[in-house]
């Protein structure tokens, strides 16, 4: 799965002279955790709402009229505070034609939540968040399509998928997803993670008589998957 299927496009940008206060406002507003920030429509730095706490206590963001009346000098001081005064300027970015696993990993190696997406000539084009990557995790388990998962120990050699899923098909299940991932303490063996759609509940009860009967399988589980 590629980042341009899951990013948002044209993503909310700030300019860096603004000031944190006015960014931390903005940011609420509009629900967000990140801002690209931008100079002369270039991308130059990237400012999070943990920049912005770090920056300033919350309690001096939120001033109303009145308490910047008794304040006037400490809110003054937060006020000349721009945004490229705080932000991050060594940017990991990622390009749409790269995939999801990818932003995953750049996203765990930098431990960051979010990532501005530029096409060819580093034009801003999107930006992609952990909550992206975990859309896209619902997607590849197939959650959304059945509810019986199958966790298998097999051997590591060709054809050993395809007769799990031969097994199930001739038990009239239709597979919804597969996954994979290997131990390194058994490099020999796979786990493999079928998801299947739904079977009326004595069709099931045959199916997994009969994949226990010829394979080693972990466990049988009903996940309801994500909430509608």
């Amino acid at each position: 799965m590629l980042i341009s299927e899951y990013m948002t496009p044209n993503p909310l940008t700030i300019e860096e002279d603004v000031s944190i206060i006015e960014a931390a406002e903005l940011m609420k507003k509009r629900n967000v955790r990140r801002f690209p920030v931008l100079r002369d429509q270039h991308l130059v730095g990237i400012v999070t709402d943990r920049d912005l706490r770090s920056a300033a206590p919350s309690q001096v963001i939120s001033f109303d009229a009145y308490e910047r009346q008794l304040m006037p000098e400490l809110y003054k001081l937060f006020e000349q505070l721009r945004v490229k005064d705080i932000m991050s300027r060594r940017v990991v970015t990622i390009r749409p034609e790269q995939t999801i696993v990818q932003a995953a990993g750049l996203m765990l190696q930098h431990r960051i939540s979010g990532l501005p997406v530029v096409d060819g000539q580093d034009k801003l084009v999107g930006i992609i968040t952990e909550g992206d990557i975990f859309k896209a995790l619902v997607d590849f388990s197939g959650a959304t399509l059945g509810t019986t998962v199958f966790g298998f120990r097999l051997e590591d050699r060709p054809g050993s998928i395809k007769e799990v899923a031969d097994t199930i098909r001739v038990h009239n299940g239709r597979l919804a997803s597969v996954l994979t991932s290997y131990n390194p303490a058994e490099p020999q063996f796979r786990h493999v993670y079928i998801r299947i759609r739904d079977l009326p509940s004595e069709q099931l009860d045959d199916l997994r008589e009969a994949l226990c009967s010829r394979f080693d399988v972990l466990y049988m589980i009903q996940d309801d998957g994500p909430p509608a």
